[in-house]
């Protein structure tokens, strides 16, 4: 995903093409030659620690920021699946890096935010499991750039493809990184959601479902507070929901309570469209349209297990007739429940009365006056 204004200005700040830069460079010699060996020796281990402490010390050390992108890239590609430099490496990767977050609390604020952020780019570009602690301690940092890239390190594929659930290590620190994330998910803006939803939808452990199940619960209450962000995330939630409920996928659940997620959640951005189209901008109105389209498209289909295309139609010709007629014909209405909702054999909880719901909850009708728009812009798919 792109990301906001603020991230994308650090990322121009920081990522400048190394072909442009002038800094001291890394010593390299030494650990390449060490880097083909197939068998190590006490000396070639030293080797691999100098060169990290080298590395690292340039990136906290360095008044030259626009150089520390090479820097990084120096240190990334000087990885090895070798059994004893690959041990030695993410030892020495800790042990530098601790030392260099604990030296960044020594300098001035701008350069200590500069530092503390290269430094947390470098852990995501690891993807070292043995690295993860260094940014789970910095989820809740009051900086919010530093707090997304602190989300990414410990939610990046690169980690997930590395948290084996068979191994008791690594499923520990799988279960200790949702419960941490759970813990954020009520504050968090949607840019840092939509990384928790990724990692809770790829991590194949029941506190990964329930992550996602907090999200998705997050996202209905938004919409049904009229507060919600970036509907365009809500493509990928709802993605990740229908995986989820999907029996032929790996992982897969047949659970009712993803499966009412992901209806509430659709049926929420359905009336939101409906009913906001006085209300909402037109940002939000194509963030909208591209969720009911492309959730039809990849997930309705599939449940009913026929081709679906009414609400791409009704969206194309902004016949909201036919839009309610596809609402009314996938959830119910007063009458009889919709094909959707047998489908997938739930309900929506208790009505008043105390019978089950077996539509889903209706949005309020939207406030009389609009929100400020947001500064900055919102992140878009890419």
């Amino acid at each position: 995903m792109k990301i906001k204004w603020l991230i994308f200005v650090v990322l121009i700040v920081f990522l400048v093409p190394a072909m442009i830069l002038r800094s001291k460079a890394v010593d390299t010699r030494q650990i390449e030659q060490v880097r083909n060996k197939q068998v190590l020796n006490s000396e070639d281990l030293q080797i691999i620690d100098d060169f990290l402490a080298q590395a690292v010390q340039e990136l906290v050390k360095t008044r030259d920021f626009t150089a520390i992108a090479r820097t990084r890239t120096v240190i990334l590609t000087n990885q090895s699946n070798q059994g004893q430099y690959a041990k030695q490496f993410s030892e020495s990767a800790y042990k530098y890096i601790s030392l260099g977050l604990a030296q960044a609390k020594e300098l001035p604020q701008e350069r200590q935010f500069k530092v503390i952020l290269n430094l947390l780019i470098l852990v995501d570009g690891l993807s070292d499991p043995r690295l993860a602690d260094l940014a789970i301690a910095r989820l809740k940092d009051n900086n919010k750039a530093i707090r997304y890239w602190a989300v990414r390190c410990v939610t990046s594929s690169g980690l997930i493809r590395k948290l084996n659930p068979t191994d008791a290590t690594n499923l520990r620190l799988a279960q200790r990184i949702a419960k941490e994330l759970a813990a954020l998910v009520d504050s968090s803006e949607p840019e840092i959601l939509a990384l928790m939803a990724e990692f809770a939808s790829e991590i194949n452990i029941p506190e990964g479902q329930d992550l996602l199940l907090q999200i998705a619960d997050i996202r209905i209450k938004q919409y049904a507070d009229w507060k919600v962000e970036y509907e365009l995330l809500d493509s990928a939630i709802l993605k990740f929901l229908y995986n989820k409920m999907a029996p032929d996928r790996v992982g897969g659940s047949s659970s009712s309570a993803v499966a009412r997620r992901f209806g509430q959640l659709y049926s929420y951005a359905m009336q939101r469209y409906l009913k906001g189209q006085e209300y909402l901008r037109q940002n939000n109105k194509q963030y909208l349209a591209s969720v009911l389209v492309e959730t039809e498209d990849k997930c309705i289909g599939k449940l009913l297990s026929r081709p679906q295309s009414a609400i791409k139609r009704a969206v194309e010709q902004s016949d909201y007739s036919l839009l309610l007629q596809e609402y009314n014909r996938l959830f119910g209405d007063e009458i009889r429940a919709g094909e959707l909702t047998l489908k997938l054999n739930i309900d929506y909880g208790d009505d008043p009365g105390g019978s089950k719901r077996l539509t889903p909850q209706p949005l309020p009708d939207p406030p009389k006056t609009r929100p400020p728009e947001a500064s900055g812009g919102r992140a878009t798919p890419q």
